[in-house]
């Protein structure tokens, strides 16, 4: 259903990020910028085994700004980067860490997984397979489980509205977007907080896509290893990663002192677009989709020709 068919305008407010070239918004654009590359040598587990020994791992992440020691423990490490980005994009947006009242019966959670607790399903197969299912976890399928991001960050947060997971591989944070603009656009919540991420940089993982051939194997070189539309292209790279939008009623959305960071426009601009954006840093892998959400800001041909076209305080392009 179109913006004009509906009467309701969504809007974009606040952006969060957990990626492999740092975590934040303002760190990840300027390094997107500089066309950085977080893809490195691996170090979250041994890969000396392995055909492809490289990676987009999340330097020095730390969730203990939302959750607290034990919480850690309980929460896989996918959902924990999902938090940290949602965090992030409730406070851009000028919103309270604790919905409360009306607000938090209208506002919804979509966040997109391709594959959910990655680390925790190998280690609780591991588990069972080797010292029996009596050993298991009570918290293993909690932390498993693919929609668990947006059922948590909901119980964190407050948000009462409209909250599920999409997983359709590297679509999945374009199609979270997608639905969760639709979600508003017929008047099922005024907010979503939408996005997707990915913890899958464990040895189970990427010597599974190894063994597919499907990785690139420039390990001398990780810096120069993602390159979708090079010539000498030899594979993609695993990665793991955040990121959040927070989506508006755009009626609803005058709060923002300094402006809206974006009209939403269609996911299929935002998914082709992104891709190409992201390619072009160098830093294209397996949970790239993740990022869409910070690149949808990019996708607003209206605005353009509108000539409403500014700067938010990140330094990214603004449309009002």
């Amino acid at each position: 259903m179109s913006d004009v068919a509906s009467g309701r305008r969504v809007v974009v407010t606040g952006l969060g990020a957990v990626t492999p070239l740092g975590s934040g918004v303002p760190t990840f654009w300027r390094r997107l910028v500089e066309g950085a590359s977080g893809v490195r040598t691996i170090s979250l587990f041994d890969a000396s085994r392995l055909a492809s020994r490289i990676a987009g791992e999340v330097p020095d992440f730390d969730p203990s700004g939302v959750l607290d020691r034990k919480e850690v423990r309980r929460n896989d490490r996918t959902t924990q980067m999902a938090l940290v980005a949602s965090r992030e994009a409730l406070d851009d947006a000028g919103l309270p860490g604790r919905l409360e009242g009306v607000l938090a019966e209208q506002t919804g959670i979509l966040m997109a997984s391709g594959l959910g607790g990655t680390a925790t399903l190998i280690e609780q197969i591991s588990i069972s397979a080797t010292v029996g299912p009596e050993r298991l976890s009570p918290f293993f399928i909690p932390m498993a489980i693919g929609n668990m991001s947006s059922g948590v960050a909901g119980i964190v947060f407050g948000a009462l509205g409209p909250n599920f997971s999409t997983t359709s591989a590297c679509a999945s944070s374009g199609h979270a977007l997608g639905e969760a603009s639709e979600i508003i656009r017929r008047g099922d919540a005024d907010v979503m907080i939408a996005g997707g991420c990915e913890a899958a940089v464990c040895d189970a993982t990427v010597g599974g896509f190894a063994a597919m051939r499907a990785l690139s194997t420039r390990n001398d070189a990780p810096t120069a290893a993602s390159r979708p539309f090079d010539a000498a292209r030899d594979g993609f790279v695993v990665s793991e990663g955040a990121a959040a939008l927070v989506l508006e009623f755009g009626h609803g959305a005058h709060r923002v002192a300094w402006g809206l960071v974006s009209a939403l426009a269609a996911a299929g601009c935002i998914y082709n677009l992104a891709t190409a954006m992201i390619g072009t840093a160098g830093n294209l892998n397996l949970s790239y989709y993740i990022l869409l959400g910070v690149l949808a800001l990019l996708t607003a041909p209206r605005a353009f020709s509108a000539g409403r076209m500014g700067w938010s305080r990140h330094g990214m392009p603004r449309y009002a």
